[in-house]
């Protein structure tokens, strides 16, 4: 093998480092590139004199511009708000049973609806209004206290069984099993009868004791023949809609121990930040429309 040349005779200095018999040559870095370089850093420094830049304990420093993301978004918010006062100030006096006859406005008010479900509502009832176990679907034509608009908007506005609300929707299912009403044997027959008016596989013996059960202990707020009662919030029992699941072990549940779903006050009156009368009965209108509303 013949001897490695490591160095030619008109090679650059090394900067006499080596790496596994490997040395650096010191060659300059290329003119175009630290020109690059130092333009950057000029760029740097002139950036944070104009711009906020260095963090400091509770703020950043603002910068000869004053010139702020924030404050920017904040003046395009208000540009838009003053486009759209004059539909606000109206939709804030509106007459919710005529809304659908004003097509402008209840065009702008399904459109405002529709970002303040997104900013407030979809947390519990889904992006699409299709609700969760606990969490009424609003795309149906199955409502708790009433579909109409202007009941719509007024449960928006108060919440239900909040403690916030003087007005608030206000039911409370006894806990049957749980406070001893009833016993494990007629706990067992009224969901046989349950599952019965609501078209389900069950048990008819069972069932036939259950009818007198529910006659005796449940008639009062779900009606005579289940189909419950919006002004006291009783849930229809002979549909296939269940706000907290139809199936034996649910219902089961839900006589047992009874349920206490709590929606919050949404009215600026009980709630801060809450909403506007116009954004109340923005929300309204959206959710009116979404294919459920009576």
């Amino acid at each position: 093998m013949s001897d490695k040349v490591d160095i030619y005779e008109n090679d650059p200095d090394t900067t006499g480092h080596e790496w596994d018999g490997i040395k650096e040559f010191d060659n300059p870095l290329p003119r175009w590139w630290l020109w690059i370089f130092y333009a950057t850093i000029v760029w740097g420094i002139i950036y944070t004199i104009l711009y906020p830049a260095w963090p400091l304990v509770n703020r950043a420093t603002g910068g000869l511009l004053d010139y702020s993301t924030r404050n920017l978004v904040a003046e395009q918010i208000a540009t838009v708000d003053e486009r759209n006062a004059d539909l606000v100030a109206a939709l804030s006096e509106a007459d919710l049973t005529t809304l659908a006859e004003n097509g402008d406005l209840h065009g702008f008010a399904v459109n405002m609806g529709a970002a303040v479900f997104r900013s407030k509502c979809s947390q519990c009832h889904g992006s699409g209004a299709g609700g969760a176990v606990g969490f009424p679907n609003l795309n149906d034509d199955a409502w708790l206290w009433g579909g109409q608009i202007t009941e719509i908007a007024e449960t928006i506005a108060n919440g239900v069984r909040n403690e916030d609300s003087p007005a608030a929707r206000w039911s409370e299912m006894p806990a049957f099993g749980r406070d001893g009403l009833l016993d494990r044997e007629q706990v067992s027959a009224v969901v046989q009868h349950v599952l019965a008016i609501s078209g389900q596989e069950h048990d008819a013996e069972l069932a036939e004791a259950g009818a007198t059960v529910f006659a005796d202990n449940c008639v009062a707020c779900h009606s005579d023949d289940g189909t419950g009662d919006q002004t006291m919030g009783a849930p229809n029992l002979t549909d296939a809609i269940w706000l907290y699941g139809g199936s034996e072990a649910a219902i089961t549940e839900t006589v047992n121990n009874a349920r206490f779903g709590v929606m919050p006050a949404w009215s600026e009156e009980f709630r801060s930040p809450g909403l506007t009368d116009a954004e109340i009965n923005a929300a309204a209108a959206y959710v009116h429309q979404l294919g459920g509303g009576q």
